[in-house]
Order: C-alpha cells, then sequence, then structure tokens
C-alpha cells in the first residue's frame, strides 16, 4: 500500500508511545536508537560545530530535551571528556520508562523525568539546548510551546538546536529499503522499523515547519531529508 505524505498523519501514534507497550520490545528499541542515529541523525558534526567551539572558552549546560534512551546525551558527553572539555549534560524525558532506563546506561549523564516548562519555572538555563527526533511527535501548539520554553532556557551567546527527519518520499522509501534488511535480525523484536516508517509520516515538511515557527528561528536542511531548527542568542557584547 503507498503511504500517504501528503499531509502530517497526526492521528498516526507511535507503538513505543503507547503506555502499554511491550517492555521488552520498548527497552530493545532504546538499545537500538544509537546505531540508528549514529548513521541518520549526525551529532558528531553538531559537537564539533555548535558545541566544542563553545565548550573550549567556558564550561557548558547542555539539554537534552526528549531525550528517549539517551544515546544521544551520552555521545555528548563521551565526546566532550575525551577532549578534555567541561560539558554537563542533561537528558530531559517526560516518560519515566525511558528516563529510568537510561539511568542504567550512566554515561556522565544526569537524567531528569519532567516537561521543559517545570525547567523554566524553576528559572534553570543552560548554553545548549537540543532534540533529535522529537519535532514529529509534536502537535503545533505543542511545537510552539516547545519553542517558548527552549527559547526562555537559553542563556546568552548560546543556541538551540531541534533536528528531525524531514517528511518526503526519499525519506519514506530510503527507510523502509534500508532497514528491511535487518528487519528479522538487528531490528527484530524492537519498535525501530514501524516507528520509523510512522514518524516519517508524522513529519513536517521544510515549508510546513517554517509556516509554523514564530519570528527568531530558522529552518536548515541537509541530505537526505533532514530538518534543522535554530535559535541563537548573541552574547551581551554583541
Amino acid at each position: 500500500m503507498r503511504a500517504d505524505l501528503s499531509a502530517r498523519a497526526l492521528d498516526e501514534r507511535e507503538l513505543m508511545d503507547d503506555p502499554d507497550a511491550d517492555p521488552a520490545m520498548l527497552e530493545r528499541t532504546y538499545e537500538r536508537f544509537a546505531l540508528i542515529n549514529a548513521v541518520v541523525s549526525r551529532w558528531r558534526a553538531v559537537y564539533r560545530r555548535d558545541i566544542r567551539p563553545r565548550a573550549r572558552k567556558q564550561s557548558l549546560r547542555v539539554l537534552d530535551v526528549g531525550a528517549g534512551g539517551g544515546d544521544v546525551s551520552r555521545a555528548l558527553a563521551a565526546w566532550s571528556r575525551r577532549d578534555g572539555l567541561a560539558v554537563e549534560v542533561t537528558a530531559l524525558d517526560a516518560d519515566e520508562r525511558a528516563i529510568r532506563w537510561a539511568r542504567g546506561r550512566g554515561g556522565g549523564v544526569e537524567y531528569r523525568c519532567a516537561y521543559t516548562s517545570e525547567l523554566v519555572d524553576a528559572g534553570e538555563a543552560f548554553d545548549i539546548v537540543i532534540s533529535n527526533h522529537l519535532l514529529h511527535h509534536l502537535s503545533d501548539a505543542e511545537l510552539t510551546a516547545l519553542l517558548r520554553d527552549s527559547a526562555a532556557l537559553i542563556s546568552r551567546g548560546g543556541a538551540v538546536i531541534h533536528r528531525d527527519i524531514a517528511r518526503s518520499r526519499l525519506a519514506y522509501l530510503g527507510f523502509a529499503a534500508g532497514t528491511l534488511p535487518f528487519a528479522r535480525n538487528l531490528l527484530a523484536g524492537s519498535f525501530i522499523r514501524a516507528d520509523g516508517l510512522i514518524s516519517i509520516r508524522r513529519a513536517y515538511t521544510p515549508v510546513e515547519l517554517s509556516d509554523a515557527i514564530p519570528s527568531g528561528w530558522q529552518v536548515r536542511t541537509a541530505f537526505p531529508s533532514r530538518l534543522e531548527l535554530r535559535y541563537e542568542v548573541p552574547d551581551a557584547g554583541s
């Protein structure tokens, strides 16, 4: 059956978001995220471009929103330690299942089960706020709330970097074909393949995302079918 990619499939729900999702499959999905993100998300490039240069000037606090199993948070913390940089990484997720699993992996990361609004209310501040594959989970109203909270949490000279997949026929067919050989082995017993296809159907296109964001935010694109939503606060002396 040909997937309808003409509009965001907001009526579709990723299987791992079900409160009654099979625990074993959920944990195997968290385990496999590190591999999937290493292939498609390119956070090493973000670390080199946005985090390492800032961390060479001062210690940093990084907030990973919707961190899931925490693999991106742990990778950022590990790269920073390797480079001898003072970077404190906080992995934030409202799903207690994800945070409980991620805490068991350690990695020099602080894991917190909370919403961004709670951090805003507490007056917290970070130098970098990021998210990976979070935007497609959100309605337009939820996106607006996330961007409002992200901007409120960022310090002078900091940046918000929300990265996700862009909805396209290329992304859908590429993911379907690329994961098919691993469906019965590496990805078996996880939600990766089914949820990945749903997430692409739920994702924004660059035009849709540009239309949904307030002034001051910037949408960037990259091959293949990648979106990056950015917001930066100049230094006080700029």
